[in-house]
């Protein structure tokens, strides 16, 4: 990945680390704030979990640590499910439940709700609970729940045994706290003042918060940022698009196609876009591989090429054969499946390996 996601950080002052390979399918209720998450994972995993909130990065980012933890615990499959209207077949989740694990493998079932479940989800939520095991792991992410959906006899038998995840906005004292934090996850330090100055600038939306971190980070690495840093970032958004990638790209600039990535992810550019921009320029060079030189110029028109690229576009072709072009529209749809949520790479490693193979880097596509 790259950019790493703060739900998998240790916490200063939090619990030593304590087995994490045996789910606990007897314990007490718990709920918790994303901050003290990371803390009750390493100790031992409950056999599920339930985050609820409506901030989507500390959403996320709790899954993300749900996930990652485990994985390191030795949950090598994982099913999800998108329920999304009450027309969801539960029986794909009591079939997930019941299915005897091959050749010892463990199951993490994924459950995205976009509320609370409907009659039959909460008949299947009920049967897991009571019948929980150590072969799977129930991780449920959903909207914030009203004070009555909290009092289900659903809820309360998951958070039995499980943990509850409670996200909630950030704001004032607690804001400034999570950016110092953020900050000092990507080797950044900076003063009370120059933290509530980006938290004016973000307005509080944390996933712009998050973006402006990691652009701090790649224009400055480690080491002490004030005000004139952060006010010079917010600046220099407009330097990195897909366009600048694109010519990075053809050029060969493997360094810099690197850091106007990282750049792109940090600033909240749509993963959809960045790939279309990859695979419209990999059309391109296999269209004027085509053509050939007789072609060139009426391929450029016929593409509404800006001028200026057509040596870049040379270059490319004299680096790249059509079956290498073709391998990378292989890799190109592999990461569009994982940008749907259908494949479990994640959707900036693929772009990036796309970007470098056409930059002329070996690339090699694992067959699926």
């Amino acid at each position: 990945m790259l950019m790493t996601p703060f739900g998998t950080q240790s916490v200063p002052g939090c619990i030593p680390t304590l087995s994490v390979g045996t789910i606990n399918t007897h314990r007490i209720p718990m709920r918790i704030k994303p901050d003290q998450l990371p803390a009750a994972l390493h100790k031992k995993l409950a056999p599920a979990y339930l985050i609820s909130g409506d901030e989507p990065l500390q959403l996320q980012e709790a899954a993300d640590a749900v996930r990652a933890a485990a994985r390191q615990a030795g949950f090598t499959g994982r099913v999800v499910f998108f329920v999304e209207s009450s027309g969801f077949d539960w029986s794909r989740l009591l079939e997930a439940m019941d299915s005897s694990p091959l050749f010892g493998e463990r199951n993490v079932l994924d459950l995205r709700l976009n509320g609370a479940p409907d009659k039959k989800g909460v008949a299947a939520l009920l049967r897991y609970a009571a019948r929980a095991t150590p072969d799977n792991l129930l991780l449920i992410s959903l909207p914030k729940l009203k004070p009555a959906e909290q009092k289900a006899e659903w809820f309360n038998a998951l958070d039995k045994v499980g943990v509850v995840v409670q996200v909630w906005p950030l704001e004032g004292g607690q804001l400034l706290d999570w950016l110092e934090r953020r900050l000092q996850s990507r080797g950044l330090v900076a003063d009370r003042g120059s933290v509530q100055l980006l938290a004016s600038l973000v307005e509080g939306n944390l996933l712009a918060a998050a973006q402006e971190v990691e652009k701090l980070h790649v224009l400055h690495g480690n080491g002490r940022i004030g005000n004139e840093h952060i006010l010079a970032a917010v600046a220099d958004r407009s330097r990195y698009d897909v366009f600048t990638l694109g010519d990075a790209i053809l050029a060969g600039q493997s360094a810099r196609i690197v850091k106007v990535l990282t750049m792109l992810q940090a600033t909240g550019e749509a993963a959809p876009i960045v790939l279309w921009a990859l695979t419209r320029d990999i059309r391109l060079l296999l269209a004027l591989h085509g053509a050939g030189a007789e072609g060139f110029d009426a391929q450029l028109r016929s593409h509404k090429t800006p001028d200026k690229r057509k040596p870049l576009l040379q270059r490319a072709l004299r680096r790249l054969s059509v079956p290498q072009l073709h391998q990378l529209l292989l890799l190109a749809a592999r990461t569009d499946a994982a940008i749907k949520g259908m494949a479990d790479d994640d959707p900036w490693d693929g772009l990036l390996h796309v970007a470098l193979g056409l930059a002329g880097c070996p690339v090699v596509v694992a067959e699926v």
